[in-house]
This record gives C-alpha cells, structure tokens and sequence, in this order.
C-alpha cells in the first residue's frame, strides 16, 4: 500500500506531486514540514501540525533546527516524528560540511557560511569553535570547544594556540553564534578574537577571521576591521 494511500481527499497526493513538478519554490514553508510529517504520522491529516510548528518556532529553517528534545515534546509530536524532521537538518549538515572540506576554506567563503548558518544559527545557547587550517587553508579539524558566552571560561588562549600547534594548523577561524539572533559582535568577542591573534602570531598560526552566526545573518570581524 502506498504510503499516501490512506487519503480520502487526496491531499497528500497532491502535496508529494507538487513536489516533483514544481521544484524547490512548489511548497510552503507549511508544507514541506507537512511532507516531512507524513514519513512519521500516516493516518491523520498533519496540516494543523505543521502550521503549529511554523507558529511555534517562526519558520522552515526554526522548526528544522531547534533541539531536538523541545521538538519532540510539542504537542502532537513525540521523538519519533521528532527524529523525521530532525534527520533533514542532520544529511543537510552533512552535505554542507563535506562542501568545506573539498576546497580551501578561504576561496569557498560562501559554503563555510552555509555551513556554519545550518549548524548554529538557531541554536538555543552559545556555543564556540575553533576552525583549524593547514597552510593551504584546509580544513583539518573543526573543534567544539564548549558552550557559554565566549570569554575566558569558555575559550581559552594558550589552549586555541596549543590545539593548532598540535594538529599541524598554521592557521584558524574563531566561530560561535548569539542566540538572540543578531549576529553583532561585543567587546568580548572582540578581545579575545585580538588575544588569540596576538598569540598566535607569536607561534606562526594566523587567526584569519572571527564569525560570529545569528538567525538574522552573519558577520566577520575580519570584515569590520576588528581583527
């Protein structure tokens, strides 16, 4: 039996047509989760779910992207469905930081940027890493270095700089989110962006970059001067 088979109205059948026909714009934001709901929950109509959802956590992107717990425990939802939707944001992800890896980071700026943005943008707390770089400017290790506001408890100097030394890095970019949504860098961010710099260039490893990741964009202190 299909599993659109049990759809009186054929609903869900137009839904999945449209799909193939039109493309990526052929849905609503509504819609691809109600897709993506269909895989999990096959008797019972799924629309006032989805829309729910949208309501909830503001958007396709939101809803893909919160924790997976708090999706799992919204109403109508349970881990089940919740793993549905979750496993999207995980082979997303996936693809994006295989993209990383194939070039040097420098030269393919925008695929670093959308991979940073699915993995982090909509996180609920701060979180930091550390992107470390050979001499061609190589991926070699993407390090999570730990959550809280950055500052001296959540990343510390000697240990970015050790940490590069140790992998053969000559180079590295400082990344983390604000879970506010605005991606505008504070004098915290700032300083210590400057510290490890300094240090760094003491050893020979180049802080290329801090970018910083929100819900409403991105920014490079590099970019602003800050750096």
């Amino acid at each position: 039996m299909s599993d659109f088979g049990n759809d009186p109205s054929g609903h869900r059948n137009r839904l999945r047509k449209r799909l193939l026909d039109g493309g990526d714009e052929a849905l609503g934001d509504h819609e691809v989760i109600e897709l993506l709901l269909m895989q999990a929950i096959r008797r019972r109509d799924v629309k006032p779910l989805a829309r729910s959802l949208i309501q909830r956590f503001g958007s396709l992107a939101g809803v893909l992207q919160v924790d997976t717990r708090t999706l799992a425990a919204h109403p109508d939802m349970g881990e089940a469905t919740a793993a549905a939707l979750r496993v999207v944001t995980v082979a997303a992800t996936r693809m994006a930081r295989q993209k990383v890896r194939e070039a040097p980071v420098l030269s393919s700026w925008n695929a670093l940027i959308d991979y940073l943005t699915i993995d982090m943008a909509h996180l609920t707390v701060e979180r930091v890493r550390v992107l470390y770089l050979n001499a061609r400017n190589m991926l070699i290790l993407d390090d999570l270095v730990g959550e809280g506001s950055i500052d001296e408890a959540a990343i510390h100097t000697r240990e970015v700089i050790r940490r590069a030394l140790d992998v053969g890095a000559t180079a590295l970019i400082l990344v983390h989110n604000h879970p506010s949504g605005s991606p505008q860098p504070s004098r915290a961010d700032i300083d210590i962006t400057n510290r490890i710099a300094e240090a760094g260039r003491l050893l020979g490893v180049t802080v290329h970059d801090h970018v910083v990741i929100g819900r409403e964009g991105h920014v490079s202190l590099r970019a602003k001067g800050l750096i």
